[in-house]
């Protein structure tokens, strides 16, 4: 072939790879249209048309759709304007396809009913600003009236999940449980009397105090004595009672009396929700984090151990 020969379509054909079929629909489209026809009148192309036709092979591989092609061939569309929205099309399947393929993965694994399959990948499948929409909601009836306070912003951050762009199995397992958590009503409530019952202590204690969340002293006191081996409803463990009650009167801004201690009992116990551990840890999952320390002992020792020293107390 040489530039000024004119050429059959069984020649492009044999040049390019691509069957006669083929470049003929490209031709009737436009794409690669004919220089000339023969006598007979046959179509005809010159050395151009190789050139162009390896070109829309090319674009055509990587998954532009035809009028996108011609539009490039004919210049009419910059390329690195195409190449730019397709990759971020492509980006966009990638990540569709790596969700699906976590979402088989744990399917496999877990072993669901077709419903919880069929939540599993209806949550899965939201798009990030969805996800974020539906824990937003969430948080935001949790801690209604709570968001201006700067510690109960720093709580919402930390309770926030953001799933990976691409998730292992296990992450989607868990933010498909996580979601359905944190629409469960009884939860709901659960940790708006929490986040109600923190906002009371913090506006009831003195502001010059430094304040300690109690689930950290509640570690750090029962810790040890759980180390020990220390029985809740043993004298021994009359220490870290009154330690506990005394932080508590010390954030509440009440002294330690009879209803201040049946009042930590309940925020114990509310606190010691095993829904509550399971969100966090849930939570760490998603979010990549170490996972959180399990409190449940702490929290269980230190309700059996109050209730022994109010029953010791007597009304």
């Amino acid at each position: 072939m040489d530039g000024d020969s004119l050429y059959s379509i069984g020649d492009l054909a044999r040049r390019t790879g691509l069957t006669v079929k083929t470049i003929r629909f490209y031709s009737d489209r436009g794409i690669v249209a004919p220089t000339d026809r023969s006598p007979a009148g046959y179509r005809l192309y010159d050395i151009d048309a190789v050139a162009r036709l390896d070109f829309v092979r090319t674009l055509r591989a990587l998954g532009l759709d035809l009028p996108t092609v011609r539009k490039v061939v004919d210049r009419e569309l910059p390329l690195p304007e195409v190449a730019a929205a397709h990759t971020e099309a492509l980006a966009v399947q990638i990540r569709t396809l790596r969700l699906r393929r976590a979402v088989w993965t744990a399917v496999a694994r877990r072993g669901p009913t077709p419903e919880e399959m069929e939540l599993m990948h209806r949550l899965a499948k939201l798009s990030e600003k969805e996800r974020e929409g539906l824990i937003a909601e969430f948080l935001d009836d949790v801690f209604a009236h709570l968001h201006t306070d700067p510690a109960f912003r720093a709580v919402i951050r930390t309770m926030t999940p953001e799933l990976p762009d691409d998730p292992e199995a296990e992450q989607v397992e868990a933010w498909v449980e996580l979601a359905e958590l944190s629409q469960d009503p009884d939860f709901r409530a659960a940790v708006r009397r929490m986040a109600e019952d923190q906002a009371a202590e913090r506006a009831q204690s003195d502001t010059a105090v430094v304040r300690r969340d109690l689930a950290a002293v509640v570690r750090d006191q029962v810790g040890p004595a759980l180390a020990a081996g220390v029985a809740p409803a043993s004298p021994e463990a009359g220490p870290v009672v009154v330690a506990l009650t005394a932080h508590y009167a010390c954030i509440s801004g009440h002294g330690d009396d009879s209803d201040l201690r049946r009042r930590l009992l309940t925020r114990l116990e509310t606190v010691n929700d095993p829904r509550r551990e399971q969100y966090f840890q849930l939570l760490a999952v998603i979010n990549g984090w170490p996972p959180p320390q399990s409190l449940t002992t702490v929290f269980d020792w230190s309700i059996q151990a109050l209730r022994a020293r109010m029953r010791r107390a007597g009304p």
